[in-house]
């Protein structure tokens, strides 16, 4: 690694306030782990295929959306447990969308400032716990995360827990992120996005293809940053994106946990 390590993708920005609140009901259960509050949802005993999804949320923390996505990976047949980093003081609460100005004192660069020095803290804690607690000698790990929680999905990468990890248009990435990979790592991404614009996402490309470290890139097209997780349902396309991310990913982990015996 260099002598400078350059960010890659940008803090959160306005475009991480844009998104619709999608339908339904979450079906998981909040627990306390590492005294992190944390939603876990089970799979059904007919798809359960005793691995562990470790699920870091973006800065709209555990809201219905990530709720229902934290399912979705359920579904697949994964037990999924996601921490509120937040502490139940998500950016929701402070402006409901990039234009919301009711909060007019809300610092958004310090509200980030203080979330992330938490993090960086409890979730190296929060990890060990959910496997001492969850796991088994035969359990595999992969995990997932979103805006804000893509550095811990990368830092899971660089250790030996976790057999393969992904991220939806990331945020808080500098070049050692990539540089230190040791295990494959899928990117959903699309090509309108501040935090991670095309520059900084070739950039990661070159370092991961250089350093020949195991990758996947899933490129759209007409979506903008959340895309995976806030995208309007009621938009066919914007539906079809969403779900496309959600099953790439399941299908990156289904087959790298199935090569790890």
């Amino acid at each position: 690694m260099g002598s400078i390590d350059n960010v890659l993708a940008k803090a959160p920005g306005d475009c991480c306030l844009k998104g619709t609140i999608h339908q339904g009901e979450p079906r998981g259960s909040t627990v306390t782990i590492a005294d992190v509050e944390t939603y876990i949802s089970h799979p059904p005993k007919h798809k359960e295929n005793g691995n562990i999804l470790l699920y870091f949320p973006d800065v709209w923390g555990l809201f219905t959306n990530g709720l229902l996505i934290m399912d979705g990976f359920a579904d697949a047949g994964y037990l999924v447990v996601g921490l509120d980093y937040f502490c139940g003081d998500p950016v929701w609460k402070h402006r409901k969308n990039r234009h919301d100005n009711s909060h007019p004192d809300f610092d958004y660069e310090a509200w980030k400032k203080k979330h992330t020095a938490f993090a960086d803290e409890a979730v190296p804690k929060w990890v060990k716990a959910v496997r001492e607690e969850y796991g088994k000698t035969s359990t595999k790990y992969a995990c997932v995360g979103y805006c804000f929680g893509a550095p811990y999905v990368c830092n899971e990468l660089a250790g030996d827990l976790v057999t393969a990890g992904a991220f939806g248009h990331p945020a808080f990435l500098r070049e050692h992120h990539f540089e230190n990979l040791k295990k494959p790592l899928f990117l959903s991404c699309t090509d309108i996005d501040h935090t991670f614009d095309t520059p900084s996402r070739r950039k990661a490309l070159d370092i991961m293809q250089k350093g020949n470290k195991t990758h996947q890139l899933q490129l759209f097209t007409g979506v903008e940053h959340g895309f995976s997780l806030r995208g309007d349902m009621n938009n066919p396309y914007e539906r079809y994106v969403k779900e496309q991310s959600l099953k790439g990913i399941v299908g990156w982990f289904d087959f790298w946990l199935s090569q790890e015996k």
